[in-house]
Parts: C-alpha cells; structure tokens; sequence
C-alpha cells in the first residue's frame, strides 16, 4: 500500500473537485480502486502504488482545470481519467489544456463555447493556423459546432463577410422526393443542425437577419458549383457523404481571404452502393499540402451524454472483431 497527499489553496476547490455528493472523487476512486480522503486543506491518496501515482496525476490535473476556470463534472473526469490512464505524458498535456483561454464565443443563453477536450483544443488551434482544416471523428466531438462557433467570431470580428456552411443532401435512409415542398423545404431537414449552431450563438431573430442580407448561406452542396467564395468562412458538413468529385468541386471553390473547415465520420456513410467518400480520398490526397490541417477525434473528445462515448467505443470493438 501507498500513500500520497495533494495540497489544496482553498476549500471552494476542494468542493469544486469533490462534486455534488462526492461524486467525482467517487469516480476517481472507482477507476483506480483507491481511497481519496479529504483532511483539512490535503487530500489524502491511499492505494497500490500505481494506482496512486495515476489518480494524484489525476487530481493535480482536475485542479489546474478547476483554477483555469472550468466546471468540473463526471464528464470531465471520465475524460481526464481515460487520458492519465492511456498517457504517461497526459498531466503535461492536460496542463497546457487547462489553460485554455477565455473560450471562442458566448451563446445568446450565456454559455461560454470553449475547446473541452484535448483534441477539441488541437482542433481550433488548427483552424485558427490553417485555410483548410478537415475535422474527422466520431459523433459527438463538437467538430460542427466548434467550427461554426469560430465562423461567428470571424464574422462578428469582420474578419469575413459572409459565412457558408453546406451539406451534401444524402438520404440517409428516407427518399427525398417523398418530402413535402419544394426543393429547399426538403433539404431543409439535412441542414437543421447548422441553423440550430447558429442560432445558438447569433440569436434567431439575428441570424434570421443575416439570412436574409444573404451574409449568413446555409445551402446544400449543389448549390455551390461554379461559384467562387471569397472573404468567406465556409463549413462543409456531414463531408464522408460526398463523392470524389463533389469534394473537390466543393474544395476548389476557395477564394481570396476565406477559410474552409471539412467535417466528417468515415464510420457513417451513407453514400448508395458502397460508392467511395470523398472524404477518405480527399484524407489521402491532401494530407501533405502545406497550410492544410487534418484533426482527428477520438471517443474520448465525445462531449455528449456519456452513453455516446460508451457506444462508439463498443461499435469500434465491434469492427474490429468483424475485421479478424
């Protein structure tokens, strides 16, 4: 057995790392099999020795994140957990997450939209460094709306004039021409995502607005064909539904002074009869060119209900065994 203690500043941060009826500490406890005692302004760590070392490395990150301004939950400390656990080097980088800046915007009901995870933090460095930057992961990870969050930035800072986000409209199981109204009312329902993204963060009456100035597009990717975007932050979504040649009509749209951000899960193609995503070629292919960024997600950047993350992982293990 072993023993190591964590000093504490104060009480508010040793409530904060605690949780509501100690059920951080409790989850803690839980993954490692330790004891985590609070005694004063220590907190005592009691264990096999390896154990201890990981959930110490543990606290002392939760701790940086709860000093740098973050809310601590059982999210935050399952994802913290799972990085210390795979990651000899996760505190060093944890601690560099833990400073995470003062987040990307503020939504109209007062949420702060920050990076949360590791890969999330990668992932908006690269947007920020890049003109293109493909976003790939699961469900779940923020990849759209991190990224529509950073168009509305470069929008309100007038970075750029115009924000375009597009998705290809694939049938994922339902036939389009079974919808009711015209061609916009059917894709409506494929670009639903991105209006709620932004509406979040502009308002709706604001963001019924700009619709209308035409500075705010959100349109299927048909309708980009032979334009040329300029000043423009444009988001392609649902990106592994595009053939080849929609990908790079869609890429080869780019104009002076815009930014392109290509999201997508290669796990859930919805393309007919196994044609091939655009998405994995366009990976290969540009993978090299300079000023052009690729972030992958994992499970562990899903920021959704837990169960998310506990599904993907299970439907990984599942291929994985399919593939044997």
């Amino acid at each position: 057995m072993a023993e190591k203690t964590v000093s504490v500043q104060n009480t508010e941060q040793i409530w904060a790392l605690f949780g509501n009826y100690d059920e951080n500490i409790n989850t803690i406890q839980r993954q490692y099999n330790v004891v985590i005692l609070s005694r004063g302004g220590d907190i005592k760590v009691s264990g096999e020795p390896s154990n201890v070392n990981k959930a110490v490395d543990t606290i002392q990150a939760l701790l940086n994140m709860i000093n740098s301004g973050e809310t601590i939950n059982e999210q935050t400390v399952r994802y913290v957990t799972s990085m210390v656990s795979e990651d000899t080097s996760a505190n060093i980088k944890l601690k560099e997450f833990s400073s995470n800046g003062n987040g990307i915007c503020i939504t109209t009901s007062g949420k702060v939209v920050k990076a949360r995870t590791l890969g999330q933090k990668l992932y908006v460095d690269a947007i920020k460094n890049n003109t293109i930057v493909f976003g790939v992961g699961p469900a779940g990870t923020g990849k759209t709306y991190l990224a529509v969050a950073l168009a509305v930035k470069s929008f309100k800072a007038h970075d750029v004039n115009r924000i375009i986000l597009t998705r290809p409209a694939v049938e994922a199981g339902e036939k389009l021409g079974f919808l009711p109204g015209d061609l916009q009312d059917k894709v409506d329902p494929y670009l639903r995502p991105l209006y709620d993204g932004l509406s979040d963060m502009l308002g709706f009456d604001s963001f019924q607005k700009f619709m209308e100035k035409g500075t705010i597009e959100v349109a299927p990717l048909a309708y980009m064909r032979g334009r040329t975007l300029e000043n423009a932050f444009i988001i392609l979504d649902e990106a592994q539904n595009t053939t080849p040649e929609q990908i790079k009509m869609f890429l080869t749209r780019l104009g002076n002074n815009s930014k392109m951000v290509i999201t997508g899960d290669i796990t859930q193609i919805d393309l007919p009869n196994k044609q091939k995503s655009g998405l994995i070629e366009a990976l290969e292919v540009l993978k090299n060119v300079d000023d052009i960024a690729i972030q992958t997600f994992t499970e562990k950047d899903v920021v959704r209900h837990r169960l998310v993350q506990d599904i993907v992982k299970a439907y990984e293990r599942y291929s994985n065994r399919k593939e044997v």
